[in-house]
């Protein structure tokens, strides 16, 4: 593991701690029965306020699973190679978003095309091989 790599990895762990813990405040809010109120100005705030607070749960929540999967790859010696064709992804992404699974090139396509890029399906169909651990495009 390079000094890079070790940053990379205590990025990971810092904001899967946050994480956690924002997941752990978020799902401890009190929901309460919308309508059940006075007015109903306090009862769209309620039901906006609610709304929101489910929001970010699930945006945590989304984040979370994207740390978790990035998390094993420093041991599988598959971090910081891209899902889709198998390339080292750029260091200045991964800096800023260590749980990228996508190179830019990649990412750009599955954002534009609106179907996800080739991916596992592409190990299988001989695109890209698995060699020492790291993925080569062929």
């Amino acid at each position: 593991m390079t000094r890079d790599d070790a940053r990379l990895r205590r990025l990971l762990d810092q904001e899967k701690q946050v994480l956690l813990k924002d997941i752990a405040y978020l799902q401890s809010l009190e929901h309460i029965e919308v309508g059940a109120g006075n007015h109903m100005a306090d009862d769209g705030t309620a039901a906006f306020d609610q709304a929101s607070g489910d929001a970010l749960l699930q945006q945590a929540q989304h984040r979370l699973r994207r740390i978790e999967h990035a998390l094993p790859k420093f041991e599988q010696g598959d971090y910081g190679f891209c899902e889709g064709c198998g390339e080292a992804i750029d260091f200045a992404r991964l800096k800023a978003l260590p749980d990228a699974r996508f190179c830019l090139s990649c990412q750009r396509k599955r954002e534009t095309s609106g179907s996800p890029s080739p991916g596992p399906r592409a190990i299988e169909e001989g695109k890209i091989h698995h060699l020492n651990g790291r993925s080569k495009r062929t």
